[in-house]
């Protein structure tokens, strides 16, 4: 059978190789209008702040060892123009000598990933503008940086990616701000989840202005100024981070079916609407595990997955995708963080009786050096008490908080099922009670009300303005508050009636939740503990 596969990064060289490995006869073709494939562009980020020190170790493979080790025919800076599904033929058009060549198939798979959104605004095109999509966008901004040209840098677009440039900026020295169109940085992430973080990269010197548009890259041959809609900020560079879209428009004439943000609409098994023609990674739209809905997800991570199972489905498995669940992770200055499954502002929005809480938990065993915490958000259903999903932040290992929650995802848990789960532990690694499981617990006896509280949104907006604040700390920390010993506790306080409104807060919570429970022993209705304590929240009293 002859394979073509149009696209030489993640996706289509994880499938070409897949491909010869199920069935060695296979005559497998990748055509790639890139120099290079298989290149880690995850990378990119740690290359300009040397922490990856050669260009060399972003190239996964070169052309020549992936033909070696799979047996894959690889043509590359040899671009895909047209394709004729009747004849089962694509017309290629080779960069350096202009001459367009044809390639038949049995099988296609497209797989030509996506480009960063250039917006057509002035000064686009001076030196000093900068995307970060592909080894040599990273060693362009590297050798600025390394040379002293670049003092003053402004990330546009705060995902993980422009997130992860600007720490890595940050730490060369360079100054840097991030502006992003939206309320807030991080997409994907709940608006507390995000309004925290940037007080926290404000805190390690890098300021995000967000509802920030930019309008014009100003300068005379080099990049001078950035304007926004609401100012102009100085900057010897500029690094486009504004999202992807992808690369399909040589398909308009093709018959192929698009979804309205012009990704590639496939069906469980990865098929176009023609059944010999495949689709995977960044170019195609794939669906949501939890929800079934469409769901575009550019991850290097699905793009493998996907192309694994589009190479078993081509030599004659049905083996059906099951989707994404909006897994991602990255490293911020002295801040990780995490993410998998519905928000809670998406649970909402597909109909979920959506309850969550926030939670402030050891991340090891206190007593052990280095120990922190994690900031969770975990979301759930209310009613069926299905988990739906998670939002972490900490210094430690989020990843591990992550990847057991997209497993209890994967497999349909409840709060229940994942309430006693065995988890490793010593106190190098996780406490006793593991953080996931600490926060399942938490958010168990918030459902069943044996854990009353505001959320630090439902705080922000005032709905606790007729309470009175108690600090619940293990030392007085809340000027203006009324500081309770908790251990001290072991009848009425004189002071409170006992159907005070009363709001107790603490450093993280649990201190808060122990004097909840005896109070409502000793007869209080009416009190509410502050979700994160004053670890997560800014109080005003």
């Amino acid at each position: 059978m002859k394979i073509l596969v149009i696209g030489g990064v993640a996706a289509g060289t994880k499938a070409a190789a897949k491909i010869k490995r199920e069935n060695r006869a296979d005559e497998v073709t990748l055509l790639t209008k890139s120099r290079d494939i298989s290149y880690a562009g995850c990378g990119l980020p740690y290359f300009v702040g040397h922490v990856i020190a050669n260009r060399e170790q972003l190239i996964v493979n070169t052309p020549a060892s992936f033909s070696a080790l799979t047996g894959v025919m690889v043509i590359t800076e040899t671009e895909v123009t047209k394709i004729n599904r009747s004849a089962k033929m694509v017309e290629a058009l080779n960069l350096n000598t202009n001459q367009t060549s044809t390639f038949t198939y049995d099988k296609l798979i497209i797989a030509t990933g996506a480009e960063p959104v250039k917006p057509p605004i002035a000064g686009i095109d001076l030196n000093g503008v900068y995307f970060m999509r592909t080894p040599d966008d990273a060693v362009a901004l590297k050798a600025a940086v390394d040379t002293g040209k670049v003092n003053r840098a402004v990330v546009v677009g705060g995902g993980f990616i422009g997130l992860e440039v600007a720490e890595n900026l940050a730490q060369q020295n360079v100054k840097v701000s991030v502006i992003d169109m939206a309320e807030h940085i991080l997409p994907g992430f709940d608006p507390e989840i995000a309004e925290y973080v940037e007080n926290h990269l404000a805190s390690n010197g890098i300021m995000t202005f967000t509802a920030t548009k930019l309008e014009a890259i100003l300068g005379v041959d080099k990049v001078e100024k950035v304007q926004t809609g609401k100012r102009a900020m100085k900057a010897d560079a500029v690094i486009l981070s504004l999202g992807i879209r992808p690369n399909t428009s040589f398909l308009r004439d093709a018959g192929i079916e698009f979804m309205p943000n012009h990704t590639i609409k496939v069906n469980n098994y990865l098929q176009t609407n023609d059944n010999d023609i495949y689709a995977i990674g960044d170019c195609a739209c794939v669906a949501n595990r939890i929800t079934t809905a469409p769901a575009w997800s550019p991850m290097g991570s699905s793009a493998n997955i996907e192309g694994r199972i589009a190479a078993k489905n081509i030599n004659g498995k049905q083996i059906a995708y099951p989707g994404v669940l909006g897994t991602g992770i990255a490293k911020l200055p002295e801040l990780n963080v995490g993410r998998t499954g519905l928000t809670e502002a998406d649970a909402i929005k597909n109909g979920y009786d959506a309850i969550s809480v926030i939670t402030v938990v050891d991340d090891k065993a206190h007593y052990y050096p280095g120990a922190s915490s994690f900031i969770i958000k975990m979301v759930a259903d209310k009613t069926t008490k299905n988990f739906l999903g998670i939002q972490v932040l900490g210094k430690g290992a989020v990843d591990k908080v992550v990847d057991i929650a997209v497993t209890a995802l994967t497999l349909g848990a409840t709060l229940e099922a994942l309430e006693n789960m065995d988890l490793a532990y010593a106190p190098p690694f996780s406490t006793a009670i593991h953080p996931f499981s600490h926060s399942v617990n938490i958010l168990l006896n918030k459902i069943s009300g044996e854990f009353e509280t505001i959320t630090p949104t439902g705080y922000r907006n005032g709905a606790a303005a007729d309470y009175k604040m108690i600090d619940a700390s293990l030392q007085p920390s809340i000027a203006g508050a009324t500081f309770i010993d908790l251990t001290a506790v072991n009848g009425e306080l004189p002071e409170f009636p006992k159907d005070d409104k009363l709001l107790l807060v603490c450093t993280k919570g649990k201190r808060a939740y122990l004097l909840q429970n005896r109070l409502k022993y000793f007869g209080y209705t009416n009190t509410l503990v502050l979700e994160g304590g004053t670890t997560f929240n800014e109080i005003d009293n």
